[in-house]
């Protein structure tokens, strides 16, 4: 009896050490097997540290070779990971030196969970925070300090709508998979030129692998990859002139009281931008490390919208500037001879339409009608060419279409036309509306670089080209890559004798009698049209286009200043200055 209790008790030993045997063998397969690859990770990820080093984008320059936007060194705060999470001290301590909420920390970490690179909290941490994290490191297990390029806008506020900035890849963009091959922290451009050539600019980043021991300290480099810089980008942007521009602007919105303006200065043959200006603007470098609330909310509560690069997607009444489509128009389709006489009695005859300031010049012609920018004369053009007419010879000198700028962001514009006006206000078109097209106001409206393309093509004897601000892309040698040449979009419907009409009214607009008898004393000749654009929000906004030498074009200027009430007072100052810089006091007169 005594034996089988104990040959029973053997019995249920035996299988209890074959049940734990079986248990710590299945155990071993599972952690060696099962999840062999993932504890091996976890083993290399502790003894060694892979590390992305970043590509510096590349460098932008103006024409003349000067830096515009180029890199410099600084340090970004990292993260590695230390085995399943981090240490609650150790988060507790980066907040407060960091001054990032606790949240915000672990909101970066668990967006970079499945990344075994290091986690980047800060991006060109100011020598303050550098030198408490390094007197630091020894509580901060698993804390790094990274070297990094870092984008650097020269001269801050600078052309910033056309350069524009950079920032972190967001969520967003990840996701809908807008940059392949990005992750979370990757650098990208956001805005302007650094947005458009962001393929070009971004470069190939390099990789390097360390081990290291306990604490985390360096043993030895195990292998490196350098990183590719990415190309440049040589503009059409002359720095000297864009400089004059905003200097010109600035202080003519001071002494106007006004806010917002937009200038573009063009070389007519080659669509080459020289100067592009918006204003409002803002410093591209608050972006860089991540823009701050107080930053934000200026930008952002700014009625007058600084993220609007107002040179090509403001969009205006092109106001009198239009006249030059429906002189044009009227002189081709025959509806009116350069010599034929119009009587202004202050009021068209048909309908109660004036003048803007209720003046009567009597009996002009083509030339004196567009020199004085005559309203009653052009409602007459209006009248006789038609809506249609109008509208076809709109579209053929630029308006309505997007000029094919490398910038994202470009307005369409609009032309005015029957179909717009019963399909927006549910109502038919009147005669009254065909006046006020003809002299670019009611439902027209314009971008200031589709004017520029307008203003270009007459000055060329009809011919239009593409805008474009690159003139080359390098190599990160400095060898060229790529060079842009001029486009040709086409030609303007309009006979050679009847664009020399419209270039000696335009001729006359700055000499005596002239809207803009101010520029006759500039050492070239310049031809030009003033325009008002009329704003049912508060002052009207203020046009003046031009361009110089008069007989031999090389560039042309547009300017509009919201709310600065007439051109000839708000906008002439401005390109004056342009012209002034760009032909200097001591070039010889030329043309008529």
């Amino acid at each position: 009896m005594l034996n089988k209790t104990f040959a029973y008790r053997l019995e249920i030993m035996m299988f209890a050490v074959i049940a734990i045997i079986m248990i710590l063998i299945g155990r071993m397969a599972y952690l060696q097997i099962y999840r062999g690859a993932y504890y091996d990770r976890q083993s290399e990820g502790n003894r060694t540290r892979y590390t992305t080093i970043l590509a510096p984008r590349g460098i932008i320059y103006d024409s003349n070779g000067e830096e515009l936007v180029n890199n410099k060194p600084g340090f970004m705060i990292s993260l590695m990971r230390r085995g399943e999470s981090y240490k609650p001290e150790v988060i507790e301590r980066l907040s407060v030196i960091l001054k990032i909420p606790e949240s915000k920390i672990r909101e970066i970490i668990d967006k970079s969970k499945d990344n075994y690179e290091p986690v980047r909290l800060m991006r060109n941490a100011s020598p303050e925070i550098v030198t408490k994290i390094e007197e630091n490191l020894r509580d901060l297990p698993g804390v790094m300090l990274e070297v990094q390029p870092v984008r650097n806008y020269v001269n801050k506020n600078l052309a910033v709508q056309t350069l524009g900035y950079v920032g972190e890849i967001s969520e967003y963009e990840i996701d809908n998979g807008l940059y392949k091959g990005l992750k979370a922290g990757s650098i990208i451009g956001k805005f302007g030129l650094e947005r458009f050539y962001d393929n070009f600019l971004r470069g190939t980043d390099g990789s390097y692998r360390e081990e290291v021991d306990v604490n985390g300290r360096v043993v030895k480099i195990m292998d490196k990859v350098d990183p590719k810089p990415g190309h440049g980008l040589v503009l059409t942007i002359d720095a000297k002139m864009q400089r004059v521009a905003e200097a010109a602007v600035d202080k003519q919105l001071q002494s106007l009281g006004a806010r917002a303006c937009a200038v573009v200065a063009m070389d007519p043959y080659t669509g080459e931008i020289k100067a592009l200006v918006s204003r409002p603007d803002f410093d591209p470098n608050w972006f860089v490390n991540g823009i701050s609330e107080k930053h934000w909310q200026a930008i952002n509560n700014d009625s007058f919208d600084p993220m609007t690069d107002k040179a090509i997607a403001g969009q205006y009444p092109p106001g009198s500037t239009f006249k030059i489509v429906t002189g044009s128009a009227a002189l081709e389709e025959k509806k009116v001879t350069p010599e034929e006489l119009i009587f202004d009695s202050g009021r068209h005859k048909l309908i109660d339409m004036r003048n803007a300031n209720g003046e009567a010049l009597g009996w002009i012609d083509f030339k004196k009608a567009l020199s004085a920018s005559d309203n009653v004369y052009f409602y007459e053009m209006g009248n006789r060419l038609g809506i249609d007419l109008l509208d076809k010879y709109a579209a053929k000198f630029g308006f309505g279409a997007k000029t094919g700028i490398d910038l994202d962001g470009e307005a369409d514009g609009l032309i005015a036309n029957p179909k717009y006006k019963m399909k927006v206000f549910d109502e038919d078109w009147f005669l009254g509306d065909t006046f006020n097209a003809a002299i670019g106001q009611g439902f027209n409206l314009a971008t200031p670089i589709q004017v520029a393309t307008m203003l270009s093509a007459v000055a060329t004897d009809g011919k239009r080209f593409e805008p474009h601000l690159v003139k080359k892309i390098l190599n990160d040698d400095g060898s060229v890559f790529k060079t842009f040449k001029p486009k040709l979009l086409g030609s303007l419907p309009v006979s050679r004798e009847n664009l020399t009409l419209i270039q000696d009214g335009l001729k006359a607009v700055t000499q005596e009698g002239g809207t803009a008898a101010d520029l006759g004393t500039l050492p070239v000749s310049v031809a030009g049209k003033t325009g008002t654009a009329e704003n049912p929000h508060g002052r009207d906004h203020g046009w003046f286009i031009a361009y110089a030498p008069a007989d031999k074009p090389t560039l042309v200027v547009i300017c509009i200043v919201e709310q600065g009430g007439y051109g000839s007072v708000a906008s002439v100052p401005i390109v004056k200055s342009i012209l002034e810089y760009a032909f200097g006091q001591s070039t010889q007169k030329q043309g008529g």
